[in-house]
């Protein structure tokens, strides 16, 4: 399945009225090599859609969240579609770097809102609603279970 999702990055978002025109950013893998996370950027809606693979440590969290920084340095990004549908882990140590370093980071580079799709994995699942947790006082930020709806709400928040 993986070889799959990683030879067609779009795959998840098939079938959704995203500009057909991104750019694709690239993988990043893990310090072993495994895949860890790509990043879609469609300019038009100024959106990075970013997905995880594997089993996310804190270490892996951190060094991919550090990758969107990057991205956000580069290039407009409004809104974030953050994908962990194909990972599984408990990242909770990561928090408090997420909390007091990425966050206000990520605002400071433009980001407006930022919608979590779950990752089926339990562990994953309670260090994403404990971010989410986290994040509402200072971010537009929701929690769903699938990209379409997910890619609705961000763009509901882009008009307001």
């Amino acid at each position: 399945m993986l070889a799959s999702l990683l030879s067609s990055p779009t795959e998840h978002l098939s079938g959704h009225t995203l500009d057909s025109h991104f750019q694709e950013l690239g993988l990043l893998h893990d310090a072993h090599g495994a895949p860890l996370l790509r990043q879609l950027y469609y300019p038009h809606e100024q959106l990075l859609y970013v997905q995880w693979y594997g089993n996310l440590t804190p270490e892996t969290v951190v060094t991919g969240a550090q990758a969107v920084l990057e991205t956000q340095q580069k290039l407009p990004c409004l809104t974030v579609l953050n994908d962990k549908q194909t990972s599984t882990g408990d990242w909770m140590e990561a928090m408090e770097w997420l909390e007091f370093e990425w966050l206000p980071q990520a605002r400071e580079l433009g980001l407006r809102a930022f919608a979590y799709v779950f990752a089926p994995d339990l562990n994953n699942q309670l260090a994403s609603l404990d971010f989410v947790n986290r994040a509402k006082q200072t971010l537009a930020i929701q929690v769903f279970y699938d990209t379409e709806t997910a890619l609705a709400w961000l763009r509901d928040q882009r008009l307001h």
